[in-house]
């Protein structure tokens, strides 16, 4: 996998940190100890740089999994032992910080602990961040509406071709990959009305190194992953939406500005301290026309490809049953999204299928995939496997099994 670092030919003006769904709890759980890891990297990181500042923290949601004092006051010890001088800190609130004794509860302990507002709209370098908390567990009413429109028009009048940086817990429905399941539509039609807005949403714990986990159509979105465990938004795979490792889980976003108003963003695995091997680039987040990660990437004809010499092996045959292990095939972009896995009679009919995952979420994927059948009669077979891009493009050819017996 290629290295990646930040890019030495931008200039920023600004750098800040994004993050969610951290679930603090109770007890001391490794999701504290990648909070802290995460702070301290970022600094590290920011401190090898001509500009080494990191100007700001943004956590979208869900920083505790009940919003109780004790996971709150944990949280803010967190931030405590790590934030600098110079670093501005924002918070906002959603579902799970609502669920220890409701919104009221929750905002009260807020306030007391953090002493900050829930919805905020600062300027932080001459760059406009809004923040905006949720109502009534991941929702929008009409108060929280009129609040955004009125931030919004603010930010726009003092540069319209400035990026407007904003900050939500929910997806925006029909944006990012998870939007489907995690999202809410109630601010669409306000934020459809600035195309520089850069947006910023969690509550999905769908991976950020996804290439759709970046869209732009109306306005940039990004999702911001998770520091607790792994969700994905699709529905036919044998173990269901949350996949095996899901809690080998900490990615996050450090994000760049420069002085021309371009904006850079890279998305990091805490786990193996690695850049994911992209940088979204927004030239100019004011005119949708240059835009680069828009729903035109699903007309791509790059297709996955299982490398010459590559394997499928059978393996632990027992009565109705059977292991296969094969190689990951390849592809020129992105990753490899998911397989579909075929057992086929010696006819070529198929009795069983499986869609696995391609564990592109890991930084450290493996180099090979495992699945388990059995229920099988007794007869001849081979499995034929097929791989998948995120784009809708399959292998041309598969790659197949020797014939075996049950």
């Amino acid at each position: 996998m290629v290295k990646m670092a930040f890019d030495k030919n931008f200039k920023p003006v600004l750098r800040f940190l994004v993050v969610s769904d951290i679930h603090y709890q109770n007890e001391n759980t490794v999701e504290r100890e990648r909070m802290d890891k995460a702070l301290k990297t970022a600094y590290a990181l920011a401190e090898k740089e001509e500009y080494s500042k990191l100007d700001a923290l943004y956590v979208v949601g869900d920083f505790a999994t009940r919003g109780t004092y004790e996971q709150m006051t944990a949280f803010k010890q967190t931030l405590d032992n790590n934030i600098k001088d110079g670093t501005e800190v924002t918070l906002s609130l959603a579902s799970h910080e609502f669920m220890h004794d409701g919104e009221e509860g929750a905002l009260k302990r807020f306030k007391e602990i953090f002493d900050m507002q829930p919805d905020t709209h600062k300027t932080i370098n001459g760059f406009h961040f809004i923040s905006v908390t949720c109502t009534g567990g991941c929702h929008f009413d009409d108060a929280k509406r009129e609040w955004v429109s009125a931030e919004l028009k603010k930010a726009v009048q003092d540069d319209p071709q400035r990026p407007i940086f904003f900050f939500q817990h929910p997806h925006i429905t029909d944006t990012v990959y998870g939007s489907i399941n995690w999202g809410e539509d109630e601010l669409t039609d306000i934020l459809v009305n600035y195309p520089q807005i850069i947006d910023f949403s969690g509550h999905s714990h769908a991976p950020i190194n996804d290439p759709r986990s970046i869209h732009q159509k109306n306005f940039t979105c990004l999702g911001t992953g998770t520091l607790s465990y792994f969700e994905l938004d699709e529905f036919d795979k044998v173990y269901g939406t949350c996949p095996p490792g899901k809690e080998k889980a900490a990615q996050m976003l450090i994000v760049e500005a420069d002085a021309e108003k371009r904006v850079r963003i890279y998305p990091y695995d805490l786990i193996t301290s690695n850049f994911f091997p992209y940088t979204w680039k927004i030239d100019t987040a004011w005119d949708p026309d240059s835009f680069l990660y828009t729903d035109m990437r699903y007309k791509s004809t790059v297709a996955p490809v299982f490398a010459h010499g590559a394997k499928a092996e059978i393996s632990a045959i027992k009565a109705g049953g059977f292991t296969v292990t094969f190689d990951q095939a390849e592809i020129s972009e992105d990753y490899v999204d998911d397989y579909n896995v075929f057992v086929k009679n010696a006819g070529g009919v198929i009795v069983r299928r499986s869609n696995i995952f391609s564990e592109y979420y890991f930084y450290d994927m493996p180099k090979t995939l495992s699945v388990d059948f059995d229920g099988l009669d007794s007869g001849e077979y081979y499995v034929e496997i097929h791989a998948n891009s995120f784009w809708n493009t399959r292998s041309e050819t598969p790659l197949r099994s020797k014939n075996f017996n049950l």
